[in-house]
């Protein structure tokens, strides 16, 4: 079975067997297999072999394949754990053929950033509730600890972000890509800065403006349908949170120029982002096809070229390793919980393309070397403190503060806590 072949160096360290549409078994790896694949029609082989990074979660949408002894994660566990070349198991000649190809796969001029940001994160905000923390942060929680929870550790990580960024009360701040507005209210309600948030996604928009009015700090905070490239003005502080992966490499420069024309002089960005730490590569096909269209996330050698050609100073850089991994994990156990309530609200097709996109987001930050990397920018060089001791300052200082309660008593939904 070729299939098998094909598959038989990734598994060093497990064992799997697969049965084909025929029902003849084949053993791939070393030991006693705990999890078997079944195929369940003769055309998926041969779709597998041509094309497994799209066909494979095809396959498990479509119900063309099962997966016994364990769940969807389990198997790409298994493949993943052993080697370091999983990406050439399941890869093709295609997605490495051409940097051209890349280059056109990642640009994303306005209309269709727009487009792209609708297909995913217009879902309903009901929807999201089932999986996310209170605060309905999408994006890479800050793990103190090992057994953090999720609400806490997003706590952590607009802690750790409004530490670094120095602010002050009065301070004029740009979040690009507020989401659902998190971020923002955080920042406004704990260091008193006035606060503009700019998302693509209507759906937030509405969300996050019905939470400003909840919390009493719409005259403190307002929300924007608007684009990085249509915003004008001055700030003294801009954030960025889970937003890059979307902008696209041949945009970096005009990003990173757009980032500087907006700061002050003695103004401060922090950029948060998915990054790969074993150099430039593409998007897998099926996550570029399903979940995220336009989506990329780059290695700091993409990044850094375009600070340096916009005459950024960069003045800080953290690598957040395995924190996407535990974000990930909490996600994903949350939407087995409650599932059914997933299905009632989408289909079986939905539900199966969300668990395969946790488990294989997951995977790629446990095991392929995905990070999470937080750049601070600076026009001037004297921006920012000569050590880094304030941010651990600042960090403790927020944990310890009171928040302000909230100025209105109107009840909107527990994700507005």
């Amino acid at each position: 079975m070729l299939l098998a072949r094909l598959l038989s160096p990734a598994l060093t360290a497990g064992a799997l067997d697969i049965v084909g549409a025929d029902g003849r078994r084949h053993r791939v790896g070393v030991g006693t297999p705990t999890l078997t694949l079944r195929l369940h029609d003769k055309a998926l082989h041969r779709d597998l072999v041509m094309n497994p990074r799209l066909r494979f979660g095809e396959a498990y949408m479509d119900g063309r394949l099962s997966i016994e002894g364990g769940s969807v994660y389990d198997f790409l566990a298994l493949l993943s754990a052993g080697t370091d070349n999983v990406q050439g198991v399941l890869g093709n000649l295609r997605e490495a053929l051409s940097p051209a190809l890349r280059l056109i796969q990642q640009s994303n001029p306005l209309r269709r950033s727009r487009r792209n940001v609708a297909h995913h994160y217009d879902l309903s905000r009901s929807f999201f509730e089932l999986f996310l923390d209170r605060d309905l942060q999408y994006s890479c929680a800050y793990f103190p600890t090992p057994d953090t929870g999720l609400d806490e550790a997003q706590e952590a990580k607009k802690r750790h972000i409004a530490a670094k960024l120095l602010l002050r009360p009065g301070m004029r701040v740009l979040d690009i890509g507020c989401g659902w507005g998190g971020m923002a209210l955080y920042l406004a309600r704990m260091t008193g800065a006035q606060v503009t948030g700019i998302t693509l996604s209507r759906e937030q928009l509405a969300v996050a403006r019905e939470r400003a009015a909840h919390a009493g700090l719409a005259g403190q905070v307002r929300f924007e349908l608007c684009d990085y490239r249509q915003m004008e003005g001055r700030f003294d502080r801009i954030v960025s949170v889970g937003m890059f992966e979307h902008v696209g490499v041949p945009h970096y420069p005009a990003f990173f120029a757009k980032l500087r024309d907006l700061l002050a002089e003695d103004g401060v960005g922090l950029l948060h982002a998915i990054g790969r730490s074993d150099g430039p590569g593409s998007t897998n096909p099926w996550f570029r096809k399903y979940i995220f269209p336009g989506g990329y996330s780059p290695a700091l050698s993409e990044v850094i070229p375009a600070v340096e050609k916009a005459k950024l100073w960069n003045t800080d850089v953290e690598i957040l390793r395995l924190h996407y991994a535990e974000t990930l994990r909490h996600w994903r156990e949350r939407f087995a919980a409650r599932r059914k309530e997933a299905r009632a609200m989408y289909d079986e097709r939905f539900c199966r393309m969300w668990e395969f996109y946790l488990a294989g987001a997951e995977i790629s930050f446990r095991y392929q070397g995905h990070m999470v990397f937080q750049m601070q920018l600076a026009r001037s060089l004297g921006a920012v403190p000569l050590v880094r001791d304030y941010m651990q300052r600042t960090e403790t200082a927020l944990a310890e503060a009171v928040p302000p309660p909230l100025r209105t008593g109107r009840n909107v939904g527990a994700s507005n806590a």
